[in-house]
């Protein structure tokens, strides 16, 4: 199995125990605040890669680095997508995006394999759709549209 899909299988179990089976976790009053890609080295960039790396590390055994290649935040939301980087700087694994919530202070990550839930979209945040991002923002309402990537298809 890819270590990205064994990632995800793990994320899935993990977010779904924390959070109760809900897609989405309780709602925290939104901040008031712009879409922003968080600066290196700041208490929210850290508090969202230290979520990652919890699950990350968990499933791997290893400790990765990551490559940030999507990452926006706003009003207590962020969808960012990476990919794991070994000790020497090359890719561990695929693409890894992730949705997270801050709830009661505590970044969770949003399982996105149980918000897909059309059988005909095979890659679901792997790729997501316009289509696949609307059924995000049914699913977990409050997410701004503003965190997400722009569709590819």
């Amino acid at each position: 199995m890819f270590p990205t899909l064994k990632v995800l299988l793990i994320h899935c179990v993990v977010v779904t125990a924390f959070i109760g089976g809900a897609p989405c976790g309780m709602a925290e009053p939104a901040a008031s605040d712009q879409v922003h890609t968080p600066e290196k080295g700041s208490a929210e960039r850290k508090g969202i890669l230290d979520a990652l790396h919890k699950v990350y590390t968990t499933g791997s055994g290893s400790e990765v680095k990551f490559l940030v290649k999507h990452f926006k935040v706003h009003n207590g939301w962020a969808w960012i997508n990476v990919v794991p980087l070994d000790k020497n700087q090359k890719p561990e694994g695929e693409d890894w995006p992730s949705l997270l919530h801050l709830v009661n202070g505590q970044w969770v990550i949003i399982d996105l394999i149980a918000i897909n839930t059309d059988p005909e979209d095979q890659v679901g945040p792997m790729d997501p759709s316009a289509k696949y991002l609307r059924l995000v923002q049914k699913k977990c309402p409050g997410v701004p549209s503003d965190i997400f990537p722009k569709p590819s298809r």
